[in-house]
């Protein structure tokens, strides 16, 4: 039988908020009114559920959820708050949790038509983690076929579009996350990022996004093998959220212990103080940056200079295109043959370009070349961090472009050229395991712009600090109905 919701919901007696207020609060102002009691976390279950049946049909940012389970979820958090039981800093907050990641019951496809009875059973440590400490997880969101690209469309599950503007991608990999927050789907999303599939989604979408430390969040699919040594050092979960504040709290929920991830640190997430002193580059590495890019970077900097910050530009940052090509290698060179078999037997026309497109630059990738590798990433490693204890932060940009037209990297070879030429400095990020943060600052048209946020091993705290000083400097990002 069908479960049958409103959109409105009686409070019986307690404070009333409207089902339209619920979805539109932030996460941690939903969590303090159900531990008050302000509301149930079943009432902000079904705001959820009716904000997703009213927009998600527009751009398919979640593509599995169960209202039932939903529902489950919120009464057992009522039922322990009723006990006087602690239920944690995301109560009854509702999350959405990326396809890529087990989640008891559910399929974990990655996108893929050959994953669709790949049926975890168990959870992977942040859907774990977000159990917890009280998340309700509302669905499951779109990526590309086995998450390889900066736009979001399967043959599984279809294509997710970006709630702001239809015509240009809602990012990748972690796109259905990206367009979930956005469009007020949930309060907070999980992504993945191994290349820009969380930074890049954010930047997007209009949305803040987070990517953090290697070894800061647990990871573990039990569904499926083992993964290969470089998504072991690079690859990372992390929030998306319309605000930096839910990002910290969602980051301490989701990097919790666990020890089915040997990378897993139990390091502290506020680290030794530091002057507030940002780095600033417009063109990392030779980054080619448009002009409306370095118009929202040197407005970030400006914001940071109200806020007390020292910013001083630079030329050029520590090496970001050597770091990118063997984090291209890493990622795809690795097993190339086997990945470009069982993406011809998927058929994903995207994720046969992507490897087609970067077969000459990945293979072959012999021991010898892997060996190389893994000794390139401490030397170049070293030089990063040796420049984060003169800088708290660097300040750069997310993509060398504006949010690209959607699919453009299947328009023709120049057009793929282009789409990885603008990432590199979300590609070379990952090689060294360092966190970085995409915060949204505004708009171009009807087209979001952002920028990076970059620092030291486990100094998410300094992100995070400069990024609530770029948000406050500007215009709060907030939910918004999908655009035609």
């Amino acid at each position: 039988m069908a479960l049958r919701y409103g959109r409105r919901y009686n409070t019986s007696g307690q404070t009333e908020l409207s089902m339209e207020d619920l979805w539109r609060l932030p996460a941690a102002d939903i969590a303090a009114a159900v531990r008050s009691k302000k509301v149930s976390a079943k009432q902000v279950a079904f705001a959820a559920l009716s904000r997703l049946d009213a927009v998600n049909p527009k751009i398919n940012a979640v593509v599995d959820h169960r209202p039932e389970y939903v529902l489950a979820q919120a009464g057992a958090i009522d039922a322990a708050i009723s006990r006087g039981e602690a239920v944690g800093p995301l109560a009854g907050v509702p999350v959405t949790v990326k396809v890529n990641i087990d989640q008891q019951g559910f399929a974990t496809t990655n996108g893929l038509k050959l994953q669709r009875d790949t049926i975890a059973r168990s959870n992977s440590p942040v859907v774990d983690n977000l159990r917890q400490a009280g998340a309700v997880i509302l669905g499951r969101t779109n990526c590309p076929a086995f998450s390889y690209r900066w736009f979001t469309t399967n043959l599984i599950h279809g294509d997710t579009k970006n709630p702001r503007d239809p015509g240009i991608t809602p990012g990748g990999s972690s796109g259905g996350a990206g367009a979930a927050v956005a469009a007020g789907i949930g309060h907070i999303a999980h992504g993945t990022d191994i290349a820009g599939s969380i930074r890049y989604p954010a930047y997007a979408c209009g949305i803040h996004g987070l990517r953090p430390t290697v070894g800061r969040i647990a990871a573990f699919n039990a569904a499926l093998p083992e993964r290969p040594i470089g998504p072991q050092i690079s690859a990372v979960s992390g929030p998306l959220a319309r605000t930096i504040g839910d990002l910290r709290i969602a980051l301490a929920a989701m990097s919790g212990p666990d020890m089915r991830d040997p990378w897993w640190v139990p390091a502290p997430l506020e680290g030794p103080a530091m002057p507030k002193r940002a780095a600033l580059c417009f063109n990392p590495d030779g980054l080619e940056t448009v002009a409306e890019v370095r118009v929202a970077v040197a407005d970030a900097a400006k914001r940071l200079e109200r806020d007390g910050w020292t910013v001083e530009e630079i030329d050029t940052t520590p090496p970001l295109r050597e770091p990118a090509e063997l984090q291209t290698k890493l990622w795809l060179g690795d097993g190339f043959e086997a990945q470009l078999e069982t993406a011809e037997r998927e058929g994903d026309p995207g994720a046969l370009a992507c490897l087609r497109g970067n077969r000459s630059k990945v293979f072959p990738f012999d021991g010898a070349a892997l060996s190389k590798a893994l000794t390139r990433r401490a030397t170049l490693t070293r030089e990063w961090l040796q420049f984060f204890e003169k800088y708290a932060v660097l300040l750069m940009p997310v993509s060398g472009e504006l949010p690209f037209p959607d699919q453009l990297d299947r328009k023709d070879d120049a057009s793929f050229a282009r789409v990885w030429r603008a990432q590199l400095s979300q590609i070379a990020i990952p090689f060294m395991g360092l966190p970085a943060l995409t915060v949204s600052t505004g708009l171009v048209g009807r087209v979001p712009v952002g920028v990076q946020l970059v620092s030291g091993r486990y100094r998410e705290d300094l992100c995070l600090l400069a990024g609530e000083a770029i948000e406050a400097g500007g215009t709060p990002s907030a939910p918004i109905d999908p655009v035609s």
